[in-house]
């Protein structure tokens, strides 16, 4: 395949060597005409010379698009083109040898005209006659005249050919930095859209989810006494109601990736978590907060804090939809290298070898996002249960927590609930 003729990067190269070529053309027809006037080639020589330099002033204008259709491809254009002036060029030779220094610039059009093999074929067959003319200016024999041209021709053709290769190599290594540039960027697109999605479902179970399935439950005790209580039932949805302003008001910062609206009241988790347990806590179930003994709470990092409330929004709702317990109990414990959030019931328990077994589309989506929460901050998740014995969770996070990837999955061997 012919090599590009005008790439940006090489348009100084042509404009110079246009400017060259028609330097030597005027320097070999300026001696021609003081050292043979008058004789009978000269008319041609003048003659030849004129259309060689108009046929060099046409190479550019036949490297640009076609202006008419069907139109002719432009390296088609360029060979159409180079014949000529090769051809225009040899005679000119055979009749005034001081012509051959015209070859230079041939030389450079030829390597970026023609393939390599073809662009070497032409520059041996200019050095054979610039080789020629040289000897027919000598008058005899000269080792250096014959020798001299193919060394140059030589270096240059080597010197061309390298940098064009090495030119190739550079467009097409910024040609894969781009591509994977690009496919870099698709791919945190994708990771973001992962990780964004998972936040989402994680609030939406740890907060409007649990805060449905207790609106439910108020609405359903309220239908269940309506007649027979009428002011037990105003007193569930009233409670109903405070449920749903809540989820509102959760729902409007999880959009905003905000902290829980408990956090952002003020008071830290501690204050978080005993808001709560008054919420959650009812007639069927009772939710105490304890803080050991001594234990001052300092302030925690907000991602920290979310994710603790967020695990015992989510344990909670376990124990009210699962466990059938009567009492449940966060207890918050501060230790020399990591804060502690323990959870509680007394409940009916359950086997986790048993859940962990389950298909997976049994299988419940709140342990799996609490360890989720945890993973992203380098903590963990402990879940202890049996039949009949209530369950005990446990969630650590470090004090200097690392960052890991929001879109680790959850941990396959968690006992989901």
């Amino acid at each position: 395949m012919p090599k590009p003729y005008d790439h940006p990067d090489t348009r100084w190269l042509g404009a110079v060597m246009h400017v060259a070529f028609f330097l030597l053309l005027g320097g070999a027809l300026a001696r021609f005409l003081l050292r043979h006037p008058g004789e009978p080639r000269t008319p041609w020589v003048l003659a030849l010379s004129l259309a060689l330099a108009v046929l060099h002033l046409l190479g550019p204008v036949l490297s640009g698009p076609a202006p008419a259709a069907p139109a002719v491809p432009p390296a088609r254009r360029r060979l159409a083109w180079l014949g000529p002036v090769v051809v225009v060029w040899m005679v000119l030779v055979v009749l005034a040898p001081s012509f051959a220094w015209c070859a230079v610039p041939l030389f450079y059009t030829g390597l970026r005209t023609l393939p390599a093999r073809a662009a070497l074929v032409l520059v041996t067959v200019l050095t054979v006659f610039v080789v020629a003319a040289q000897l027919r200016l000598a008058g005899g024999f000269d080792p250096n005249l014959l020798l001299a041209p193919p060394a140059v021709a030589a270096i240059a053709a080597a010197v061309f050919l390298h940098t064009e290769r090495q030119a190739a190599r550079q467009r097409a290594l910024i040609d894969d930095l781009i591509r994977t540039r690009r496919e870099l960027a698709a791919s945190e697109r994708r990771e973001g859209t992962l990780a964004e999605r998972q936040r989402l479902s994680m609030e939406i179970h740890d907060s409007l989810a649990q805060g449905l399935s207790s609106q439910r439950m108020l609405l359903q005790a309220a239908e269940r006494v309506w007649e027979s209580d009428p002011g037990k039932a105003r007193a569930h949805v009233r409670r109903a109601a405070s449920v749903a302003e809540h989820n509102l008001a959760e729902a409007r910062r999880f959009v905003h990736d905000l902290a829980p609206a408990d956090l952002a009241r003020g008071g830290g988790l501690e204050a978080a978590l005993r808001a709560l347990a008054a919420r959650e806590s009812d007639d069927h179930l009772t939710v105490r907060v304890h803080v050991e003994d001594g234990t001052r709470v300092p302030p925690l990092p907000g991602r920290v804090q979310s994710a603790l409330l967020r695990v015992a929004q989510g344990a909670l709702a376990n124990v009210r939809e699962h466990a059938g317990a009567s009492t449940a109990a966060l207890s918050l414990t501060l230790l020399d290298d990591e804060v502690v959030l323990d959870v509680t019931d007394d409940g009916h328990g359950f086997d986790p070898a048993e859940r962990s077994d389950a298909p997976a589309g049994m299988r419940g989506h709140g342990l799996p996002a609490m360890h989720a929460r945890l993973r992203q901050l380098g903590g963990t998740l402990t879940v202890e249960s049996a039949p009949g014995e209530g369950t005990a969770l446990s969630a650590a996070v470090p004090l200097d927590p690392p960052r890991t990837d929001p879109a680790d999955p959850a941990d396959p061997q968690e006992a989901p609930r």
